[in-house]
């Protein structure tokens, strides 16, 4: 049976890179897009570009820049949403969360240990990554099932990468937020089918991609560079992989895919280091 529901997309991290690759591919294949981001003046027209754009595409368009792992400002965010969907009903259409993918790429790019204690991660910087590209994951997934707002046809992913399973000099603990956001991934799995939600949620571990967050890495340049000599097909991973793939996952019949790490590389995690 045909789903006549309202679509929405509920993109964290949309103004840039994969997030905003995904929102204008959703946006084409029918989705309403909300987009939680984090921009500050020099970025902000760009923003409105890509929001003229969706609205331009047909879709209907709500932005929130914000911290999205700010509590109060997710639970503002979250009853603005809530406002949309209640003038939608009002209006006699029948919204729903489609997609929620978790795209944040803020976290602190030093090592472990150095002579220095300034040049070394610090409490701070360590529970800030893992707040911000882990933990925030579980409190938006809460909300949203609280508040009622995921169910049957729900598709929620989480944006991983090899990162989280090797070792990359600066990338440490980035690596460790990668790795508590797949256990993440696994256990809301179980807990959502369990309780008969009716939504699935998965990883998506992208190859190297370049965008804004790859580039701050200090080893980038040579994580290119490795990326061209062994991905077998022999370019990078680019977000519109990404987007392409978020989209195909999000169709009918893949309600059973579910607690999973999917690989978007063309192959380059299978050929090692």
């Amino acid at each position: 049976m045909t789903d006549t529901r309202e679509r929405w997309a509920l993109i964290l991290g949309a103004s840039s890179g994969m997030g905003e690759a995904t929102a204008r591919a959703l946006a084409a294949a029918g989705d309403n897009i909300c987009g939680i981001h984090l921009d500050f003046r020099a970025a902000l027209q760009h923003v409105e570009e890509l929001k003229t754009d969706l609205a331009g595409a047909g879709r209907h368009v709500l932005f929130i820049n914000m911290n999205a792992a700010d509590d109060e400002k997710r639970a503002t965010a979250l009853d603005q949403l809530e406002g949309v969907f209640a003038a939608a009903r009002a209006a006699g259409r029948d919204p729903f969360v489609h997609v929620v993918m978790h795209s944040l790429a803020f976290g602190s790019l030093v090592p472990y240990l150095a002579d220095d204690p300034k040049d070394a991660v610090d409490r701070k910087r360590m529970e800030m990554t893992q707040d911000v590209m882990a933990n925030s994951l579980v409190y938006w997934v809460q909300d949203l099932y609280r508040r009622g707002l995921i169910g049957k046809g729900t598709r929620i992913f989480a944006m991983t990468s090899e990162g989280s399973t090797r070792v990359v000099p600066s990338y440490g603990v980035v690596s460790s937020a990668k790795a508590a956001l797949e256990s993440h991934v696994r256990q809301l799995a179980m807990e959502l089918a369990r309780k008969g939600t009716g939504a699935t949620i998965n990883a998506i571990r992208a190859g190297v991609t370049i965008t804004p967050a790859l580039l701050k890495i200090p080893e980038s340049q040579q994580m290119i560079d490795l990326t061209m000599k062994r991905n077998p097909t022999g370019r990078m991973t680019t977000p519109q992989d990404v987007a392409n793939a978020i989209v195909a996952l999000s169709g009918p019949g893949t309600d059973f895919i579910n607690g999973d790490i999917i690989s978007v590389d063309g192959g380059e995690f299978i050929t090692g280091s």
